[in-house]
């Protein structure tokens, strides 16, 4: 139960919202992505069984343009969180990287960015990177990594800056302690549901294994209900969701095949089929085993460029990537309305991965909309979305200066063993302990995005 909230007052940078109503209304894209960005690092430092909710909110108050918000904000995130003395493994510290001239650059600010070749914003605490953020312009892997060192090294400071100001001036740390497990009823439960959820994981198609899931937890509560004992179903699926964890994190480490009975390395049938849709500047239909991309891009002159009025300052940007997914897409039922947190989030990762190598103004001087319809999604859509807009936009005739495609890497890990898987499912995704999502070309990383679910 966390939620972030990072807010922008435009009296921060000496403005008057440019609205009819002249007041700050609902959050920018940027505002969205940076309480994305605050959210994924400090998320997997509460510990299990800490229901209490916690609200975060980050008020810029004041803005100097070439020193960025959001490195600020996630070290005051920290720095709250530590002294506040709740259940909290951090605290985290933060730090933008940038690449100018072959050199390592901490915190380059805005103009200092336009001469950068990587920008990539790390997060963690003394003993681990918990969440990278990146784009780069088709840097190698070891450049990249050096950059993540850097960082993780220099966040090290704000780290320091926060133990001491924990030290002067923290709260009384909480005397909190996990609830006792019913290892009876845990046991009994177990009883019930091993067996059958073993065979359901032996099921290899989704929709199928998602049917048979529903089964097997409806058997296991009516099974409950017959024996009278009075039980509380939220803890019940808790409880078969660790279990349904423990018997595909096992299989996996124990070198079985995974889910859809992949090995680690393979990856899914990939199908491509290009000009799907007839009156449409280009589309792409990108397939990655049950994972599914419509992509299609729409070519404008410079007067469809989107005019941003951001605190730093009003820019125009010529390149927009939008990513849809509805409930349809996952079977399911749901209320379709404004754009979610977690597709905004998706839309700008796809963008960075492709920015890199699209047309300069003088080669192009148009504005390019791609749209990426997830039609059915089992992992990786971001990826596949990535794939189809390459796709779509070569369809359109834009003249890209490379080939990009993406895959999502997990990772699973107990104790000494560790598993890497290559291009993960779904379930993968929420079973695991990792979501590593790189994209680039046959000459480097155009965009790095990994989440670390365990502390490190």
């Amino acid at each position: 139960p966390l939620t972030v909230d990072y807010i922008e007052k435009t009296y921060a940078a000496g403005k008057i919202p440019g609205s009819f109503f002249k007041r700050e209304a609902k959050p920018s894209e940027h505002e969205t992505l940076t309480s994305r960005l605050i959210d994924r690092p400090i998320r997997p430092l509460f510990p299990e069984g800490f229901l209490n909710e916690v609200h975060v909110v980050i008020h810029t108050l004041s803005l100097n343009p070439e020193v960025d918000a959001d490195i600020a904000a996630m070290v005051g995130v920290s720095a709250a969180l530590s002294v506040s003395g709740i259940p909290f493994s951090g605290p985290i510290g933060a730090a933008r990287v940038g690449y100018i001239n072959g050199q390592y650059v901490l915190n380059p600010g805005q103009t200092a960015r336009k001469d950068s070749q990587m920008d990539l914003v790390v997060a963690g605490t003394e003993a681990a990177v918990l969440m990278v953020e990146s784009e780069a312009q088709q840097l190698s892997e070891e450049i990249m990594l050096g950059g993540v060192v850097f960082g993780h090294e220099q966040a090290g400071i704000a780290i320091n800056a926060i133990h001491e100001l924990v030290r002067d001036a923290g709260k009384p740390v909480w005397d909190w302690t996990a609830p006792a497990e019913d290892e009876a009823f845990v046991a009994k439960v177990k009883g019930l549901a091993e067996e059958k959820l073993r065979a359901v994981y032996q099921i290899r198609s989704k929709q199928a294994r998602t049917q048979a899931l529903r089964e097997a937890n409806a058997g296991v509560m009516s099974a409950l209900k017959e024996g009278g004992e009075p039980f509380d179903s939220g803890k019940v699926n808790d409880l078969l969701f660790a279990i349904e964890s423990k018997i595909v994190r096992s299989q996996i480490l124990e070198g079985e095949p995974r889910i859809d009975g992949r090995d680690t390395r393979t990856v899914r049938p990939i199908e491509i089929r290009n000009s799907v849709l007839p009156r449409t500047h280009g589309s792409a239909l990108f397939t990655r085993g049950e994972t599914q991309a419509l992509v299609i891009t729409t070519l404008g002159t410079e007067r469809d460029a989107q005019r941003i009025d951001a605190l730093a300052g009003e820019y125009e940007d010529r390149f927009l990537f939008h990513y849809n997914m509805p409930p349809f897409a996952t079977g399911e039922v749901g209320r379709m309305g404004s754009t979610k947190r977690r597709e905004i989030g998706h839309g700008r990762l796809a963008k960075r991965a492709l920015v890199a190598v699209l047309p300069s103004k003088e080669e192009f001087p148009y504005t390019v909309r791609v749209v990426s319809e997830i039609t059915e999604s089992n992992g990786s859509s971001s990826m596949a979305s990535v794939c189809g807009g390459c796709l779509s936009m070569m369809d359109a005739g834009v003249p890209m200066k490379a080939h990009v495609a993406g895959i999502a890497m997990g990772l699973i890990k107990e104790g000494n063993r560790f598993a890497v898987l290559t291009d993960i499912l779904g379930d993968e995704d929420h079973l695991g302990d990792m979501d590593f999502k790189v994209a680039g070309t046959t000459n480097g990383i155009t965009a790095l995005q990994m989440d670390i679910k365990i502390q490190g």
